[in-house]
């Protein structure tokens, strides 16, 4: 009767009551005398007991359900502080101490060591072992020096050393000799020797020395020199050998063709790519272009169409060897016409350049007189050490210390000395009324009176006088009165004649005789000659052997 009116259950509690009714009915019917006389509870305990029951049941069935489907890893950028955001807080945290509760243990492994070797044990695997060459070698056993081992005195000394030796710039021969260990009195006359065969001037610098020492009598004495061989000049070979009668020294001539060589071809969009790719170095193709720019203007004068014309110096050996000299003609053609002629001729002690006619002019600027940069320029300034204005009458070179100091131009030496502020002072008297003055040197390289030419050196900079640093102060003078040096350009004139014209004109035209490229052609073999005497043929030496 209180059945019929409690809610009916839904869902997994429904089924179970369904389940359990029947039950529970025919329990009823067959207590009915129980339920008479037993306590029943209430109607309205029954109906809130039985609902509560039944929702932890359920609960407790959809808890796998719910544990699945619950986010554990929500975005922890989005909702900070909600419910959900510390959920995935807690499920990061835990995460961590999980992988920190696994973190290795970095201990060392114990492990036997391995036990020391005794004496014995040591030398037994030492004989036995294998070492590299490089280490020695020093295996196997050992065996103690018996009565028939002697020991040395002394090491024993090779019996000859064989090196090298540079003759470097402002090096002296004997001195090559010592420093290679030749002793004092051989190396005097082993230059004595050398120095009756070719002048030592003649040795280029750079030049090898190859030098053979022999055995020494004793330790207390130098090694003996055995052999020396080195090229003295591009055509000779020299080489000094000891014998029993003290030095002899055998002169080896090299064939050397000297024939010029003449290079010509279209000047095309580049002069100097053009002239290069005839095969002209570097160096002459810099020189021919400075040569014509005394005379015309590279870029304006010269056309596409127009032909080069060069011949430099030029040397070649029999061993293979080539030496390129100075550049001795130059001209461009157009047509059958020269735009330019020049060729090179020595006069007055000095390389110039003349026209076909013998008539040499060069204009230009006066040479700087030190490589730097014009630190103050001529006119009115504030003195730096005085404070006032006051005129500088030259330019200031911002030079370093020691620097060379150039003549502008040639001429006489009229004063060197010490002069006022201006320190150590050298003055140059020029043609036409022209002087320069050069102050504030560290050393002077002139003296009074002495000739010099156009790039001579004639001091070194310093600070002496009145200056606050090392410079060069460059005046230049005319009639006297100093002006400005950058206003003033020369023109110098030269001309050949007599007897001097006739050679001029005759080795100009030997050069313009000269085919293109005939310097390049391969060396004829040298003659043979057959010996004079049968020694000579045994032997192979014919040249003359000096002794020293």
């Amino acid at each position: 009767m209180y059945d019929e009116k409690a809610p009916e259950p839904s869902g997994p509690d429904r089924q179970s009551d369904d389940n359990m009714s029947g039950g529970r009915r025919a329990d009823a019917h067959s207590h009915q005398d129980d339920t008479r006389t037993s306590p029943q509870a209430s109607p309205s305990q029954e109906l809130a007991i039985r609902p509560a029951k039944n929702n932890l049941i359920s609960k407790i069935a959809g808890l796998p359900t719910y544990l699945r489907e619950l986010d554990w890893t929500p975005d922890l950028g989005r909702n900070i502080g909600s419910l959900r955001w510390l959920r995935g807080v807690a499920t990061l945290s835990a995460l961590c101490l999980v992988a920190f509760s696994f973190w290795p243990d970095f201990s060392a492994i114990k492990a036997r060591t391995t036990p020391a070797l005794t004496a014995s044990e040591y030398d037994e695997w030492r004989t036995q072992r294998i070492t590299p060459l490089a280490l020695g070698a020093d295996v196997g056993r050992k065996m103690g020096a018996t009565s028939a081992v002697v020991p040395l005195a002394a090491s024993p000394e090779r019996p000859n050393i064989v090196l090298s030796a540079t003759l470097n710039s402002g090096d002296s021969f004997a001195r090559v000799l010592r420093r290679a260990g030749v002793g004092r009195d051989q190396a005097t006359t082993i230059t004595d020797l050398v120095r009756s065969n070719v002048a030592l001037d003649d040795i280029a610098a750079g030049t090898q020395l190859d030098i053979v020492l022999g055995r020494r009598p004793s330790r207390n004495v130098p090694r003996p020199l055995d052999n020396l061989a080195f090229r003295a000049r591009f055509d000779l070979n020299l080489e000094v050998t000891r014998d029993a009668d003290g030095f002899a020294i055998t002169r080896q001539p090299i064939i050397v063709d000297d024939t010029p060589l003449r290079l010509r071809g279209t000047v095309g969009n580049s002069l100097y790519r053009s002239a290069r790719a005839a095969g002209a170095p570097p160096q002459s193709v810099q020189d021919y272009l400075k040569t014509l720019s005394t005379k015309i203007s590279i870029g304006r004068d010269i056309r596409a169409s127009d032909e080069f014309d060069f011949i430099i110096a030029y040397k070649r050996a029999e061993t293979g060897e080539r030496q390129v000299g100075k550049l001795l003609y130059a001209s461009v053609h157009r047509g059958d016409k020269k735009v330019v002629e020049l060729m090179s001729w020595e006069k007055d002690g000095r390389l110039q350049w003349f026209d076909p006619k013998g008539v040499g002019e060069q204009r230009g600027e006066l040479a700087r007189p030190v490589n730097a940069n014009i630190s103050s320029g001529f006119g009115m300034r504030r003195h730096p050490i005085l404070g006032y204005r006051r005129m500088h009458s030259g330019l200031d070179f911002s030079a370093r210390y020691g620097a060379p100091i150039y003549a502008a131009a040639d001429g006489r030496v009229s004063y060197a000395g010490r002069k006022g502020g201006f320190g150590k002072y050298v003055k140059l008297n020029h043609s036409g009324s022209l002087a320069t003055g050069y102050a504030h040197m560290s050393r002077i390289s002139v003296r009074s009176g002495q000739r010099v030419r156009r790039g001579q050196i004639i001091g070194y900079v310093g600070s002496t006088g009145l200056s606050t640093g090392p410079h060069l102060h460059y005046e230049l003078y005319r009639n006297g009165r100093a002006i400005n040096p950058r206003s003033v350009r020369f023109t110098t004139r030269a001309q050949l004649s007599g007897e001097q014209l006739a050679r001029f004109k005759a080795r100009r035209d030997m050069l313009i005789a000269l085919e293109p490229g005939q310097a390049l052609s391969p060396l004829a073999p040298p003659p043979i000659e057959e010996p004079e005497r049968e020694i000579e043929r045994l032997t192979g030496k014919p040249d003359r052997q000096i002794r020293g």
